[in-house]
């Protein structure tokens, strides 16, 4: 039965348990038989937590909409009590950290029912585009094992595409949950700014730019996750407005006619052709399905200023984990970029800091206005380009050629972090040569309703679950 349960989401292994069809011994058994099987051919699942998980699906489990599915966790942001947990760094690894006890977000995973059966790859510190971090080596894509999973949650991505388990832990500070989805062939939501929560370690991480949550593979897992682990936590400084009904009531609900723009080209990148040609024909569906759809322009992308939350970020992640650790952190211990990185966030100053953020918000304020003038929906490509080659993003590129291909990658995810819009990449294109193409849907802040009733429409005219990966449990 392991292979027929891979086949399924989320969804329909929470259905087989409440009906008593498979208990979660069996599902959470079936799945680090798979993780055992494929996962060295992907190096995705860095840290198997198979004893912790047998134990776990023995019994009692919360009665939470996904009692007894098996779950990973990504190896960065949201840590688990008594696991490992290195974000990628080389320096952690040699330590055998372990973390002492598990976030907010943690938390609501397990209350939801999940089980964790390992923890996924993550490049250092979460700051890439790809996978392939010194301390534990690449994670392959699974459509094409000589190419990336995308970052920085390509670890759980490649995972849930190859069927190891149907759900993924992913955050996302500047794509990292769009981008690992376009290039896995999944569904990837990163959801308003503060529908979650980074509590109790974080109010914000990286300033405004971090969002949490799952890469799946469908629309109603995404969605019924979301109902399971959004809402603020005490002391948070802000939160997004509350849905109208859970998440759950929209795949498949009406969305009448949208004003849908579409944006085929980037004044800073050239777009490859199956990826503007991937918009294109996901403007042709929604205008099938009754939408109103025009080409758009993407936020002025030249004035978008990031650098100063990711460099600082970079820099006090250093801080903390020498503070932690009881010992400097210095250039050495780190990937060259986050060195470079953490050297310009210190020597910034806190005024300088504030100018940019100031700068920022206002440029966000001004990205959004079609939102309230004349746009319900906007739709570009994922990523400018398909799943590059494993070693064009890796750490030991020259630095100033791999800065600029990082900010490439990103260019039509990053300007969403800022304005702190819900945007999902949908797989709903495949080059010639099997890889997958992922288009990006945004809606007006707090609208994640809207994002996923357009989602199960393109889901329902244009089916993907039934693709399966050359590497596939």
């Amino acid at each position: 039965m392991p292979d027929e349960l891979a086949a399924l989401d989320a969804t329909a292994q929470a259905q087989l348990v409440a009906s008593g069809e498979v208990s979660p011994a069996e599902l959470v058994d079936a799945a680090i038989a798979r993780i055992e099987r494929v996962n060295p051919a992907l190096n995705a699942v860095i840290h198997p937590l198979f004893d912790k998980a047998r134990q776990a699906a023995a019994g009692p489990l919360p009665e939470g909409p996904f009692r007894g599915v098996p779950f990973l966790v990504k190896d960065a942001v949201c840590h688990t009590a008594g696991d490992p947990y290195h974000c990628g760094m080389r320096v952690l690894k040699e330590r055998g950290f372990r973390a002492s006890a598990d976030t907010e977000l943690a938390r609501r995973f397990r209350a939801a029912g999940f089980v964790f059966v390992g923890k996924t790859n993550t490049p250092e510190l979460a700051m890439s585009v790809t996978t392939e971090p010194l301390a534990y080596g690449a994670t392959h894509n699974p459509w094409n094992p000589d190419h990336s999973p995308g970052g920085s949650s390509g670890g759980s991505a490649a995972a849930v595409a190859a069927g190891l388990a149907p759900v993924g832990h992913a955050n996302d500070m500047g794509g990292s949950i769009r981008v690992p989805a376009s290039f896995c062939g999944l569904v990837g939501l990163k959801p308003s700014r503060a529908r979650g929560t980074l509590a109790p370690d974080f109010g914000e991480y990286w300033g405004p730019l971090t969002h949490e949550h799952v890469v799946t593979r469908s629309v109603r897992d995404t969605a019924a996750v979301l109902d399971a682990v959004s809402g603020p936590a005490a002391g948070d400084p802000y939160t997004a407005p509350p849905p109208l009904r859970p998440f759950t009531a929209e795949p498949g609900a009406p969305t009448g006619s949208l004003r849908v723009g579409i944006v085929t080209r980037s004044s800073r990148v050239e777009v490859a052709a199956p990826c503007a040609a991937a918009v294109v024909e996901t403007g042709r569906l929604l205008a099938e399905l009754g939408h109103k759809v025009e080409e758009a322009p993407l936020p002025a992308e030249e004035t978008l200023e990031v650098g100063p939350w990711m460099t600082a970020g970079v820099a006090r992640d250093l801080e903390r984990w020498s503070e932690i650790l009881g010992e400097p952190i210095g250039p050495d211990d780190v990937e060259p970029a986050n060195a470079l990185f953490a050297e310009i966030g210190r020597a910034m100053t806190a005024t300088a800091y504030l100018a940019a953020e100031e700068r920022a918000y206002a440029w966000a304020r001004e990205a959004q206005r079609p939102f309230v003038d004349s746009l319900d929906l906007l739709v570009t490509p994922t990523a400018p380009l398909p799943p590059p080659a494993l070693g064009q993003l890796a750490p030991d590129v020259e630095i100033g050629e791999l800065l600029g291909r990082f900010g490439s990658v990103t260019v039509f995810t990053m300007p969403f972090n800022v304005t702190g819009q819900p945007a999902i990449s949908l797989p709903l294109a495949w080059t010639d040569e099997g890889l997958p193409i992922g288009v990006q849907l945004v809606a007006a802040a707090g609208r994640e309703d809207l994002l996923l009733r357009v989602a199960s429409q393109l889901e329902e005219a244009k089916p993907w679950r039934e693709r399966r990966p050359a590497l596939h449990a």
